[in-house]
């Protein structure tokens, strides 16, 4: 077949993944698709994959993308005549002590949030159902029955026929070797075998995805590591139909495979394989055999399986696989360039999500955005900071150590910190602030108080940072605290039509006087929350927007996106420009006036406004406005001069007892108040009405934005979900978010976010309350609550209105 010269799509990699985006443009969008492969379909990593499909992520989106790579490859023998060596054999997760059993009540409370069927059995159970197990060192086991195994290659080549079936066109040994662009988009895909051109690009070229990324100036943060398992000799008494096995204690999985086990591991002193680029003729080779550093796997496996002591090994595989920094695997637009999509980085697991992924970056690529909330594999996630390729590889090796390990709540990376720093890193570390990480900056979690350790101590119940936290949170609610948030994201944007950009982009109205701030959503086409942030307008033609760290490529990406063709608008990425102080509590106006000439009345500064004030002789932006529901101010610094303003407000506050207050109080004091976290409990799946922020969409104005149509169509009817707080009385349940929501004994939803609120002295929740024929004021309230937590059930009460109102100064719990 003779390569096209044209193509509206350009599918790079033929491996499970370009396979299954080429399938579904074709079958889904009736797209002119190509997808060329440099060597053969399935080279590379697809063809040396276990093969595993386990489906519960611990996001609801990502856990809908896998159940429906399964629901697809059982389907699709009958679609295409190419068998997938689909097999249904359930998964059971083994757990050998209290911690691991904790986190395996919690997953299984999990699954059935996300209307999954996971299971608890016993020891017994799972000798019962595995005999060849050893299982005397068991607390229990968690059992997915519809988890399962297929065969890598044969799945792959189901699905490019299904999408050559449909339309498709495929073409094997053809190795892309640049782009043509122009004004930041592709235009012509120059190969081996001649030049395409075409309107958009997906890159699914698996471990060769950095390097295709970077011949069009996209950062693919990929890691290859050399993974490596063993395919035994027929083992007696092992049943064809044997449940795959994840024995996360001993780091190591097992499935069947002809009689024999396929057995693998993750261990903690992985062995990457190179920081330069990937061979381009290692397409079907594997690297020797390393059994030195395999003996770790072979050993536990053998405790686990004794079977496995006298029975051959038929075959090691020793091959790279891409890994990320993260342990999340990459999709979406790259933000460097307009028309190029990933699919890529998928940490061994490309398998289980090759169906799903491939559905959803098809969505992805024909309309422009994300079908689902995928942010955890949004390649947004990233910044500059992951194109340091040695620091990349140093956090992936730790993400692949951390695969089997217990995920214990709040933990933190380790490696390659600290990264970035705010001028006031070492004043803080003398406070004995104990940090935490996002995205490259060092962030004040906790001040330990004189007697207790300054690091974290990760535990499945109360962390040894909880009594602490509290006293910085009373602290703030009382006096006066002061937050280190340098690590903001900031952006201006000015020129002539700023404001028409604006209007479009923002859900809320940003035609304010100059002066004056806005808290407004960013939506997509389905009315769905794409950004949370703030417009601050500094002059008639420029505007200052503050968005939370990790969100800065991501909400920087979609606003430069959405500006106008032909608009004299400029965005500008400001952060590392501005120190960002957030001076808290009701003593917050005597500190400030202390330190500032301006008046900062509450006459003369309203909430909601922004004033240039001069402290320390340095001028300063004051955005009145708060994330923690008290009297308070956000002001952004002059990056050098943070530490003298940071001292000349320490110095000033001595009188009010002011002290430095970190990240996890902030936490617990938006809980109270209510406010929404982007990402958790507001994402792209949630219009603002269901969210309970109608109130900051403007739709009784004549003004278009983006969204908008979507949020008219559903005005008027009954919202089926809506948002609600949950508070708990009994102190030893932890809610971190995705518990069930029971009412009247039946589940209606899930938590977004959970944590403590030191002022109520309860555990509080958030969740949307789901119910098809409409959620009123009288449904929500004339339920009888119940929250599911590690699979007890445990009271709850439910609040439409904020716990803690300062105004008011009441708790409402």
């Amino acid at each position: 077949m003779t390569l096209p010269s044209q193509a509206a799509i350009v599918v790079i990699g033929g491996g499970i993944i370009g396979c299954s985006t080429a399938y579904h443009l074709a079958r889904d969008h009736k797209a002119d698709v190509v997808l060329l492969e440099q060597g053969k379909l399935t080279s590379g990593s697809t063809w040396h994959a276990a093969g595993l499909v386990g489906q519960l992520r611990s996001s609801a989106s990502i856990t809908r993308v896998l159940k429906y790579s399964v629901d697809l490859y059982k389907g699709l023998e009958a679609e295409t005549g190419l068998a997938t060596g689909w097999k249904m054999t359930g998964c059971l997760r083994l757990a050998t002590n209290a911690d691991r059993w904790t986190e395996y009540r919690r997953l299984a409370t999990t699954a059935k949030s996300f209307g999954m069927d996971m299971q608890l059995l016993s020891a017994a159970e799972v000798k019962a159902m595995w005999p060849l197990l050893e299982t005397g060192d068991l607390v229990g086991a968690s059992w997915l029955p519809t988890d399962g195994q297929a065969s890598p290659s044969d799945i792959t080549q189901s699905l490019a026929k299904g999408a050559r079936m449909h339309g498709a066109k495929l073409f094997e040994d053809v190795r892309v070797s640049g782009f043509e662009m122009k004004d930041g988009r592709i235009t012509v895909v120059k190969t081996s075998k001649g030049d395409i051109a075409c309107d958009k690009v997906v890159n699914c070229a698996g471990q060769w995805a950095r390097q295709v990324g970077a011949m069009a100036g996209i950062n693919v943060p990929l890691q290859p590591v050399k993974h490596q398992y063993i395919i035994t000799e027929k083992i007696d008494g092992l049943a064809t139909d044997a449940p795959t096995i994840r024995d996360p204690d001993r780091r190591t999985y097992f499935k069947e495979e002809v009689g024999g086990l396929v057995m693998g591991g993750y261990e903690p002193n992985p062995q990457a394989w190179t920081t330069g680029d990937v061979p381009d003729d290692w397409e079907f080779r594997l690297f020797d055999d390393d059994y030195d550093h395999f003996e770790q796997h072979m050993r536990q496996a053998m405790a686990r399986v004794p079977a496995l002591e006298t029975v051959g090994v038929k075959q090691m595989i020793n091959g790279p696989e891409s890994f990320t920094p993260d342990g999340n695997f990459i999709l979406g637009a790259a933000p460097e360039c307009a028309n190029m999509f990933v699919g890529a980085g998928f940490n061994a697991f490309g398998i289980a999500s090759g169906g799903g992924a491939g559905w959803v970056l098809a969505q992805w690529v024909v309309d422009g955005e994300a079908p689902l909330d995928l942010w955890v594999v949004d390649i947004r996630r990233f910044s500059n900071l992951h194109r340091d390729r040695q620091w990349v590889c140093d956090r992936t090796l730790e993400a692949y150590g951390k695969h089997y390990t217990i995920g214990f709540p709040h933990e933190e990376y380790a490696s390659g910190r600290p990264h970035i720093v705010s001028p006031l890193y070492d004043r803080l570390k003398q406070q004995r602030a104990v940090f935490g990480s996002k995205l490259g900056w060092e962030r004040p979690n906790w001040f330990a108080p004189e007697g207790i350790e300054p690091n974290d101590v990760y535990s499945m119940g109360r962390q040894n940072w909880f009594a602490a936290v509290g006293d910085e949170h009373r602290h703030v609610r009382e006096k006066v605290g002061i937050f280190d948030q340098s690590s903001f994201a900031k952006y201006e944007l000015s020129g002539p039509d700023v404001l028409k950009a604006l209007d479009w982009i923002c859900a809320n109205d940003v035609n304010k006087p100059v002066g004056r701030l806005t808290y407004t959503q960013l939506l997509n086409t389905r009315g769905g929350i794409e950004a949370d942030l703030t417009v601050a307008r500094l002059a008639e033609e420029k505007f200052y927007i503050v968005t939370g760290t990790g969100f800065r490529t991501h909400d920087l990406s979609w606003i430069g996106d959405h500006i106008g063709d032909g608009l004299k608008a400029t965005l500008v990425d400001v952060t590392e420009d501005f120190g960002t102080l957030s001076l808290m509590g009701p003593r917050a106006r005597d500190v400030l006036s202390a330190v500032t000439e301006t008046d900062v009345s509450n006459a003369a500064f309203p909430f909601g406004h922004v004033r240039e004030i001069v402290i320390a002789g340095h001028t300063v932006r004051a955005l009145r406005v708060t994330y923690v529901g008290e009297l308070g101010w956000e002001l952004h610094v002059p990056i050098a001069a943070t530490g003298e303003v940071f001292d000349a407000l320490m110095s000033a506050g001595g009188k009010h007892r002011i002290r430095p207050v970190g990240y996890r109080a902030l936490e617990s004091l938006r809980l109270e108040k209510g406010y929404r976290a982007w990402g958790s409990d507001i994402t792209p799946n949630d219009t603002p009405h269901e969210a309970g922020l109608g109130w900051a969409v403007k739709l009784r104005k004549n003004t278009d934005f983006v969204g908008r149509r979507a949020l008219e169509t559903i005005s008027g009817a009954a919202l089926k979900k809506r948002f609600a707080g949950f508070t708990v009385d009994d102190p030893e349940i932890v809610l971190l978010g995705r518990e069930t929501i029971l009412r009247n004994g039946e589940p209606v939803g899930y938590l977004t976010s959970g944590g403590y609120g030191y002022t109520v002295d309860r555990n509080i929740g958030y969740g949307y309350v789901r119910n098809a024929d409409g959620v009123s004021d009288d449904f929500l309230a004339s339920g009888d609550y119940e929250l599911v937590v590690a699979m007890e059930r445990t009271p709850a009460k439910i609040h439409i209105e904020p716990m803690y109102d300062p105004a008011a100064a009441r708790v409402k719990a």
